[in-house]
């Protein structure tokens, strides 16, 4: 299908050395300027035309293909035989053959004239376009940075319900091991080891070294100070509870 990208100004259906150079330097604004010169001597063109040395290099290029047989040639685009005569002023070569061959030999280059105008590249997008996109990107990474600290508050709290629950547990654990002695128990049994450290053997020996109920708490605080429970005052309270205990059974 024609479009607007598919004319090209130009293109011919052949070339000389020198139209093709020409378009090959992109020198078409100075194509009549050039062609009023001696272009048909090929050693004047570098001295004529110092300020385009792309000029006489490529016609050059083009002569020396044709010289090797490299691009087919001919006459007013007419094509002859390998091994006719070359005149560097009526020569030409077909817009396919030069095409082919700067393919060939020089795919880095691609001049308009022999492969036309590159079509707007429609991948491109408008500075408008690419700044929504920009501040939807940025609206996102702010969502996803909040769902991160939220999935980081979630795993604390989960952490720390974890922790609750194994400290209920244990406690529950050692609530049951309680509650399967009552407490008139407990205080039946150290009110009897109270009383046989302060007792006496059938013989009249002292069970202990202890004689009062005061020495027995004297050397448990000063053994265990600082622990929870067994402070003087304490003991005395509960020694005392158990040894009351004691003496109603």
């Amino acid at each position: 299908m024609y479009t607007a990208h598919s004319f090209n100004p130009w293109e011919k259906s052949f070339y000389r050395p020198i139209d093709a150079a020409i378009r090959w330097c992109g020198l078409m604004d100075h194509e009549a300027q050039i062609l009023d010169s001696a272009w048909d001597c090929p050693g004047l063109l570098s001295k004529q035309f110092p300020q385009w040395p792309c000029l006489h290099i490529n016609v050059g290029k083009i002569l020396d293909a044709i010289r090797n047989n490299e691009i087919p040639y001919g006459y007013f685009g007419v094509t002859t035989r390998p091994d006719s005569p070359i005149d560097c002023r009526l020569v030409t070569v077909r817009h396919t053959d030069l095409k082919y061959w700067m393919i060939h030999y020089y795919p880095d280059q691609h001049p308009a004239f022999l492969f036309g105008r590159k079509p707007p590249d429609d991948s491109k997008i408008s500075i408008d376009t690419y700044l929504t996109l920009r501040a939807d990107r940025d609206a996102l990474e702010v969502k996803l940075r909040a769902i991160e600290l939220a999935h980081a508050a979630l795993l604390e709290e989960l952490k720390a319900i974890g922790l609750e629950r194994e400290r209920l547990h244990d406690l529950v654990e050692t609530q049951g091991e309680l509650n399967d002695r009552s407490e008139a128990g407990y205080l039946c049994a150290i009110g009897a080891l109270i009383e046989t450290l302060l007792g006496s053997s059938p013989g009249g020996v002292p069970n202990s070294v202890f004689k009062s109920q005061a020495a027995i708490v004297d050397s448990i605080t000063a053994h265990f100070e600082g622990v929870p429970g067994l402070s003087k005052r304490s003991l005395d309270k509960k020694f005392a509870a158990a040894r009351r205990s004691l003496s109603r059974n």
